[in-house]
Order: C-alpha cells, then structure tokens, then sequence
C-alpha cells in the first residue's frame, strides 16, 4: 500500500533545479488553493495555466483527454464564419431525412433491408460539409476526396434525388441492382461508377484507406506529378467502426507526416450494431485519448446550445465532474426516459446539482439531455469543421456526439436494435413529417405505402443546394473517369531482354521481375509514374540499388545522415523520393497500392504502382483490401515474391505460401500468373500495361490488377521459344516437347506453373530414360485465366454459340493422360480439371509448410521429381500402358 506521506520520485530528480524555494513556492501555492477552494478549483487552475503555457509555445506535454465539454464554445462560433441560410438549409436536411426513410422502408417489403438510424443521426454532419465545405470535381479534376460511411448511403442517395442526380425510380431499386438500374447498398464504384469513388463498409478499411489517400496527395504534389495541395480527405467514421484495429492502424503515420490534408468525423451515438459502444465507459474520451496520445488535434462536439444555460449555471464543476463519469450506456437511458427520471438519477448524484435542477424546467431537462447535440445544430458542425480545416501542421479528428435514429421517433431514437430496424409504419411517418415541417398531405399515403418527397425542381432548397455545390465546384459525392491518353508503351527491347534467357548463370525470378521493374522506371516517358511499393523488405527483394537512384519518399527528406552514406546503394530519402518504403505493414501498403491504382480517376494521373511483398503475406492477410481495390476499379501490380510452399528454405510453417492463387482466384478483377521464366514475367507485365494503361481491345475492361507470383530460387533462366507469347498471356503453352525413346512408348502431358516446372522438366528426364515414358511439359502460367475462359465459353454454349475452351484447344492433341503438378495446394491446379478432356490428376504442396531445405520440403510434399515419375507411372498404370509393378519399383527405388 503507498504510503501518502512518502513523496514518489519523479523524472524531474535527475535535471537540475536552478531556483528550489521559487519551485517549492508554487507548489505551496498549489496546495493553498486546494485546500481553500477546494480540488476541482486547483485543477481548473492548472488546467488554465497548461492551456496559457501551449498558447505561448512552450514545450509541455499535452494532456490526453481534456473535460466532457464541446472544443469550440457557442460564443465562439460567429468567428468561424458561418454564411449559410439555416431555414434553408433545414429544410433540405428535412427532405433529405424523409428520403432516406422512405427508400429503405419502401424496400423492405422486398425483404432486401437497409439501414435509416445512421443518417438519421448524422445528417447536419453530411449536409454542412455538402453545403459549404467539400470541394467537387470541376475545378482541378481532383476536389476533395470524401470516405462516406457506408451505413449512411441512403442519406446520400436521398440528397442525389433532391439534386436531380437520382430519380424515383432509382431510389425504388435501392439494393435490386440485377435490372443494372438500381442502387448498390453501400458505395460501391465498381456498381455505381458515376457517384462513389471509395467502398467503404468493410469497415476499418474507410480510415486506412482515408490516411494513405492524404499521404498519397502529399506525394503526387512532392514528386511534381500533380499539384493536389488544394485537396482534403474527409472520413466519415462510425465510433463503433473504430474498435476495428485498421481504423487507428496508422494514426501515428499521419501525424507524423502532419497531414493536416485529412480530418476524420466520427460519428459518436454512442450505439454499434448490437448496443451501446462502450457501455460502462465513455467512448469520446477514449478515442479522444488514443488521437491525442498519437498527435492528432482534436474537435469535440457534444452539446448543443441548450447546453449553454446549463454551464453558465455549474459553478462549482459539479455538471462537468458528472458529465465525465456518466457512462455512455446511461446517457443512451436519458434519450429514453421523462425528466423525472434523469432528475433523480443525473442531478440527485450531487447536492449542487439537485440545487442546479431546481432552476430548469423539465421541458428545458428534455431539450438537452434528449435533442441537444452538437451534431445536431449546423453551426457547431460549421465551426468544427472549419477549425479543422485551418489547424495547420496535424490532421484533426472531430468528435461529434449525436443520436442515434435522430427524428425517427420514440420507437428509433437510441434503441439497441434500431441497426436491425428498417422501416417505420405509417403512423411514425406522419410524426416524422409533422416534427420535420414537411408538407405532405395524408392523401399522398397510398395503400399505406410512404411517399417520397420532393419541393420541386425550381424550389428555393434546390436552388440554394444547387447552387452551393456549383460554387464549390460541382456536386458531390462524384468520380470522374477522365479522358486520358494511353500511356506509351515502353520500348520493345525492355522486354526482349529477357527473350535470350541467361545462359549458365542462376537467376531466380524475383531478381528477374525486379530487373525488369528498374528497365521500366528508367524510361523516359512513363518511368515517372511507377510508384514502387514495399514494406519493409526492400533487400529481400534486390531492390536496394533502387534507393539511391529513385529516393524513398518522405514528406521531411533526409535530415540525418545515413550509416551506410560511404556506400554505393546507401539508404536515401527524399521529398521527391518515388519508393514507398512503408515499414512493417501490408495493410499500409496496400492502402498505398489503392490510393495510386486509382489516381486515374481521383486525380487525373495514370499511376503504375507495383507492390511486391512476401506471398505469404499478401492475399491472406490482406484479401479484404484486395477486394477494396477491385470495388475501386484500381489497375496496377501485386507482386507475390518468395513465392511458393519449398522455395522459402528454413522460414517455416507461416511464411510457407501454398495458397494465395486459391484466394486471388476468388477476386474477380484479378488476373493471377504463376510465371516460370524470365521471359514470361515480360510478357505478363507487357500485356499487363497494354491492357491497364495502354490500348484497350474493344470490350476488354482495363479496371483489372495483376497478380504474380515470383521465386527466389536461382535457377537457368531459358531462351524464349518462338510463338508463346499468346499461350504465356491465356495461361497454357507446350515448353519441352518429349523425345520418344521407342515407337510405342507410352505418352503423357505434364501441366506445371512457377517453379514446379523445373521438377517437371527433371521428371520428363528420368521417364525416358529409366521408364521409356515419354512426357510433354507444359508451362500453365494461369491455371485461374484458364478456368474463366472455360467458364466464359461455358455461357456461351448456353447462349446457344459454339465456342471451345482454350485450354482445350491447347491440349486437343496431347496425347496420355495430363498430370499437373504445382507449388500451391492441388485446388490450384485443379482449377481446370473439369474442361480437360484427357485423364487428369494432379500433385500439391497440401497442408502447413514446414522447415527444412527445399528437396526435403518437395518431398515431404510429394512434389519432387521423383514423386511426379511415381504419379506419372501410376497414372499410365491405371489406364494399362505401363505395368503396375512399375509403379511399386519406382517407389522402391526412389525411396518415397
């Protein structure tokens, strides 16, 4: 137990004191206050003091969390300069309120749901932003960039209707998008292309994404690409949303590199999908101290300015001290319950506050604790934001308190199923209408179905919505394809380079890609787009010689001297460097990949980024985002290094990747290869830029991104054969036709992909010559490429067209059955299984990786080469070509 009369050592023993008694005194001074005015005066004191001090410049720490009270006092609000028309602009709130409701409700008799209390609580912090803040497309082509909560899109779509972007129609097919004339649930641009530009819902990946889009602007302006200075980043955040750990994944980043381009709104009801965020807690105050803690300002916007008479009346701190430990769970209680109750249980905790209720009304009760929020009243929200914007050297988050189903009624407003709750009955509409002052008559209500609402196409509310957006440089949410040039291609001898292989030396294909990478940032057309992508890894890679030469970027530049300055590929940092260089963190970077795979449309500028990272932890710890990026429409390539289940000797269990082509091949905008060669990562990338960045065939869509998988296994690099460009790109091609040791030796076709095919090719070796089996390798660059074509010429016949699949025209002639064999776990391989018409297996590193050297691992797995002859002779077995004693023998003699 501590004993209070032991003073506690302190941090401040070791420095110096040059004035002990003028130290001494104030601290005595310290004690006299509290002890005659009481604690809560002396700490009102030096929370005064500390405030005088950060107002003076000098070096304190900042407290974390500061008193349950709004940032911005009411008096203070006409200096942020509010010029809007409230009435107005209450109006169309209004409409846009009853809009919301009424696509969801209406919807719901279709069983496809929606969600109403999101927008409900949040409308006045979407509609000040429209109004006033959030910059549109027409002027630079950028604007600002704006992360919607995906819960809230009704809202959105309901002030599209309002501004004649929507119509009726379009509301009615909210979540029936099959007819292609309906509304996707959440943004969505890959469904609705014209209006979102960021998908949102999957939550936690909004304020990533939002963080690397700031960071990204920065970047495009520091390199010269774009100047997008003008730009800010708007996340709107639910607080719940917040416990996802991507949502604070990279606050530290983004104060650290002050993007005071970016303010996070989050949307504090105080109510997640099943109840209360932090029952027996407060949440504001948490996330208050966990921005602040990571050197964000902070904007809280609790109250509303009924509140105002309450404060002038706390003289004694009792309101503020009640304030702070209320839990939110109860707060959520007080919207629900009479003024007698919240009498009792919020003022009867404090005899100066008992004393306080006695001069408020309970009308005056209701009014704060029930409607009076700050994310409520317009000029709160106008003042917050505008704070925001002119912080300058951090990004600002604001906290704006609100409730939840706010104007939806009693049945709503703050109840712990109002997420799951999707339509109001006609009655709680008529209420609605009556408290939002809309003029819809009671006749409009047919066969009890609710009405949308809408003043008229000339009305005053659309005039001034209207005109607001066009002075802010056009309407919002918005994304632009912009008419863009192809990029040039590069030159020709870039990629035939790779076309001779490299003769006795061992290059393994990741040191081939990254050749490759470092031919076409050279370029002198495009090689200024390339945005290299890495976390952490670079030297793993062989990409260090790429430091000194492109520069890692960094908003600072390099205010050190690096340890390694006396070396040729020293460590280099810029502000125009063109490497991100994220640190340990594959969901940075690909919140990097996203943010520069889809400039085109952002910002007017085609990037080319590439991210390269260790297979493993790519698509399975960062699938969500990849699926992000395809919703996004973002072109660009993922780069899968140290590829395979046996390539990445020694590393183990979870650095063994047997299955990220499984997970890619889910995503349909990924184009996933399994490149062997040299020569086949150009032709890959080749096609890759054509298709992305390049001239597009008719009817090919360019919103794709490329995955490929590269080894670090040194192995020949071949000679191109001639003609196999297309097979390279459709995913099969014939790359060492066997040579019969006999007339009548029995034939097979062996299907391989990546590094498996350099087992095949020993393989194809050992059946001639020990077992007078001839075999047929084939080079499978995309097992997946090769099932969509299959699936496409599938449709086709139900179409009544006649179309064969490429893998079996490629295979038509093949004699023997077909065995393939790959790196990843047989579903890979598998993939094709069902349009071959030949006898098919195949072999797969099934199950965890494990340790040990690649032959070991091989196999373990019944991959290597002696365990493809064992299969291949089964194989030929089964069918009768081969004895079955062969298959015995060879198991024997290769020990397996």
């Amino acid at each position: 137990m501590t004993d209070p009369t032991r003073i506690q050592p302190s941090e401040l023993d070791q420095l110096p004191d040059r004035d002990p008694e003028e130290t001494a005194e104030w601290q005595a001074s310290l004690d006299a206050v509290a002890k005659a005015a009481g604690p809560h005066r002396a700490a009102y004191l030096m929370r005064r003091t500390l405030e005088r001090a950060e107002g003076a410049g000098l070096a304190l720490p900042k407290l974390l969390e500061t008193d349950y009270v709004n940032t911005i006092p009411t008096a203070a609000e006409a200096g942020y300069g509010f010029d809007g028309d409230e009435e107005l602009e209450a109006k169309i709130t209004a409409w846009n309120r009853w809009n919301a409701a009424a696509m969801v409700s209406r919807g719901s008799k279709y069983g496809v749901g929606g969600h109403i209390a999101t927008f409900a609580s949040a409308a006045w912090l979407y509609e000040t932003g429209f109004n006033h803040f959030f910059r549109g497309k027409e002027e630079d082509g950028s604007g600002d960039q704006l992360y919607i909560q995906g819960h809230a899109s009704p809202g959105i779509y309901a002030r599209a209707f309002l501004d004649g972007r929507l119509n009726e129609q379009h509301l009615d097919n909210f979540r029936q998008e099959s007819g292609g004339n309906g509304l996707p649930s959440y943004p969505h641009p890959r469904r609705l292309p014209w209006l979102w530009e960021f998908p949102t819902v999957s939550m936690g990946l909004g304020p990533l994404s939002a963080i690397y889009q700031a960071r990204f602007n920065r970047y495009l302006t520091n390199r010269d690409i774009k100047d997008v200075s003008n730009s800010h980043v708007w996340a709107f955040l639910g607080d719940g949303e917040m416990d996802e750990p991507e949502s604070t994944a990279a606050l530290a980043l983004a104060a650290r590199e002050e993007l005071d381009n970016l303010t996070f709104v989050i949307n504090c009801n105080l109510q997640r999908l099943d109840g209360p965020v932090r029952a027996n807690f407060k949440i504001v105050q948490e996330l208050e101290a966990q921005f602040r803690g990571a050197g964000w300002n902070v904007v809280k916007s609790l109250w509303g300015t009924a509140w105002d008479e309450l404060f002038q009346l706390d003289t004694t701190g009792a309101l503020v001290r009640r304030l702070r430990e209320v839990p939110d769970a109860q707060i959520q209680t007080y919207q629900t319950r009479d003024a007698a109750y919240i009498r009792e249980d919020f003022f009867g905790k404090d005899p100066a506050l008992v004393e306080m209720a006695k001069l408020l009304s309970d009308d005056k009760i209701i009014e704060c604790f029930q409607y009076s929020r700050g994310g409520h009243e317009p000029r709160k929200v106008f003042a917050a934001y505008k704070a925001a914007l002119e912080h300058k050297g951090a990004p600002t988050v604001i906290l704006a308190q609100t409730v939840k189903g706010f104007t939806l009624g009693k049945g709503f407003e703050s109840k712990n199923a109002n997420h799951q709750m999707k339509k109001l009955s006609v009655d709680e509409f008529k209420d609605m209408r009556d408290l939002l002052g809309l003029p819809i008559p009671d006749s409009a209500f047919v066969d009890g179905q609710v009405p949308y609402g809408h003043p008229g196409a000339d009305s005053p509310e659309v005039r001034y919505l209207q005109e607001r957006r066009a002075a802010l440089g056009g309407p919002a949410p918005a994304r632009r394809t912009h008419a863009l040039d192809p990029l040039p291609a590069p030159a020709d001898k870039t990629f035939a380079a790779f076309d001779k292989g490299s003769g006795q030396q061992s290059v393994a294909t990741t040191m081939a890609f990254v050749r490759l990478m470092k031919d076409l940032i050279r370029d002198k057309q495009t090689g200024r787009r390339w945005v290299p992508i890495v976390p952490d890894e670079a030297r793993t890679f062989g990409m260090e010689s790429l430091f000194p030469s492109l520069g890692i970027y960094s908003p600072k530049g390099q205010t050190y001297e690096p340890v390694d300055r006396d070396q040729l590929m020293y460590y280099r940092e810029a502000k125009d460097g063109q490497i991100l260089n994220e640190g340990i963190t594959e969901a940075g970077s690909m919140a990097d990949f996203i943010a520069a795979s889809t400039a085109y449309s952002t910002h007017g500028e085609q990037m080319i980024p590439f991210y390269i990272f260790y297979s493993m932890f790519g698509w399975q710890r960062t699938a969500d985002q990849m699926w992000q990026l395809g919703d996004q429409l973002g072109r660009g390539f993922l780069v899968g290094a140290t590829a395979g289940r046996t390539t990445l000797t020694g590393e183990g269990l979870q650095h063994a990747d047997g299955h990220s082509p499984v997970i890619a091949a889910t995503n349909p905008a990924a184009l996933t290869y399994d490149p062997a060669f040299a020569y086949e990562v150009a032709v890959i990338v080749k096609e890759g830029l054509r298709r992305m960045y390049g001239e597009t065939a008719p009817g090919e869509d360019p919103n794709v991104f490329y995955y490929l998988t590269v080894y670090n296994e040194p192995m020949p690099q071949p000679a191109k054969p001639e003609g196999v460009d297309e097979g390279i790109i459709k995913g099969l091609y014939r790359f060492k036709e066997g040579t019969a040791p006999a007339a009548d030796a029995p034939r097979l076709q062996l299907l391989s992909s990546g590094t498996a095919i350099h087992w095949a090719l020993k393989a194809q070796e050992m059946l001639a010559a020990e077992w007078g089996v001839t075999a047929d390798v084939w080079s499978a660059t995309s097992w997946s490429e090769l099932r969509r074509d299959a699936l496409e010429a599938d449709a086709a016949l139900l179409r009544g067209e006649e179309r064969v699949p490429y893998v079996r025209q490629a295979l038509a002639d093949a004699q023997g059955p077909v065995l393939a064999v790959s790196d990843y776990m047989r579903q890979v391989p598998d993939q094709i299984a069902q349009w071959v018409e030949q006898d098919y297996s195949s072999l797969g590193a099934d199950g965890f990786g494990l340790s040990d050297t690649r032959e070991a691992a091989r196999r373990h797995f019944g991959v290597d080469a002696e365990s493809i002859v064992v299969a291949a002779l089964a194989q030929l077995a089964k069918r009768g070509e081969v004895p079955a004693s062969l298959v015995k023998d060879a198991r024997e003699r290769y020990g397996l």
